[in-house]
């Protein structure tokens, strides 16, 4: 395959699991900003929003205040911002119409209605009255665009690279929430001596966490009994049958990785299996031990040299 045709599938995959990655926050944060809080609070939520994304910067350019209203205006409609959720349909759906022969007609129609059905729900409103059923759309509609693509494409070497992007994108999302969401709600509860018992932390505030990863129902599940922090980052880093957590994401990565392998990306692919390795035989006791945000930010460094890796072993070269 060229290297042009797996860089536009790759990054097709990684700006539709941004997208629908993006709805997942704001829409963990809009539901909380809804409960009883300060307006400190409040604002120390949306400035953790940014601060996931990285957004920080490039939003205090446009908006003095933040608050509820500029920030998911910044994050879903503003073109200006590469990573709001109108840059990423868009972006995603010119990669898929560069590689229109790569994909099969469902998925090339999939994506291409999904871009028109967003900028008709916009210039209607439909976010205005509504931003949670406007998330809820973009969650939607991210699912349809990974069903149809594994339920129509052949299993050659596109559909790898598109699982490759939509894998590595989703363990950076994942990381980041994690790091900043325990951050804000849990303090120093972990890496510490005297780790308490649950620190009444609010319940709503966690079930939200796992709500914004679709793991409310499977935390219930597998645990059955009330929400604990610990238990929260054990089924978001180290469960592999949790779909969204990590070692659930670098093992698919790997597998997929294994299957576009070629002459030059041993390193890389060694780099990812070591990085499965750790997941698959880690403890959570020993991570929370020498700290969760040490270990979240090594495992996004990670991650990021892969996503490098990657890029130089099969896809178009980044510029310098």
């Amino acid at each position: 395959m060229l290297s042009r045709t797996a860089d536009h599938l790759f990054w097709m995959a990684r700006y539709i699991e941004r997208a629908e990655n993006t709805a997942r926050m704001l829409d963990v944060n809009y539901q909380t900003s809804l409960l009883p809080q300060s307006a400190l609070e409040s604002e120390r939520g949306w400035r953790g929003l940014l601060s996931i994304s990285e957004l920080t910067w490039a939003y205090g350019q446009k908006h003095q205040d933040i608050n509820a209203r500029n920030v998911m205006d910044f994050m879903v409609r503003d073109e200006s911002n590469p990573s709001a959720i109108v840059s990423c349909i868009r972006a995603a759906r010119e990669n898929a119409r560069a590689v229109r022969g790569a994909l099969t007609t469902e998925v090339w129609e999939t994506m291409n209605q999904t871009w028109l059905e967003f900028n008709r729900l916009m210039k209607e409103g439909a976010f205005d009255r509504d931003p949670g059923q406007t998330f809820e759309w973009v969650k939607f509609r991210s699912h349809l665009s990974r069903g149809v693509t594994v339920g129509t494409m052949l299993q050659d070497e596109a559909l790898h690279f598109l699982r490759v992007g939509t894998f590595l994108e989703r363990a950076d999302n994942t990381a980041r929430l994690l790091d900043v969401k325990f951050h804000a709600l849990a303090g120093d509860y972990f890496g510490t001596d005297n780790i308490k018992e649950s620190q009444e932390v609010d319940f709503y505030h966690w079930s939200a966490i796992l709500r914004s990863v679709s793991g409310f129902e499977i935390y219930r599940k597998v645990y059955r009994n009330v929400i604990r922090p610990e238990r929260v980052a054990e089924l978001l880093i180290l469960r592999p049958d949790m779909p969204r957590s990590l070692a659930a994401c670098m093992n698919d990565l790997v597998l997929n990785l294994s299957q576009v392998a070629n002459a030059q990306s041993g390193e890389t692919l060694r780099r990812a299996g070591r990085l499965q390795s750790d997941l698959k035989y880690g403890r959570i006791d020993e991570i929370l031990a020498t700290g969760l945000h040490a270990y979240l930010t090594q495992f996004l460094d990670r991650v990021g040299d892969l996503g490098v890796g990657i890029s130089r072993d099969f896809l178009v070269p980044m510029a310098a």
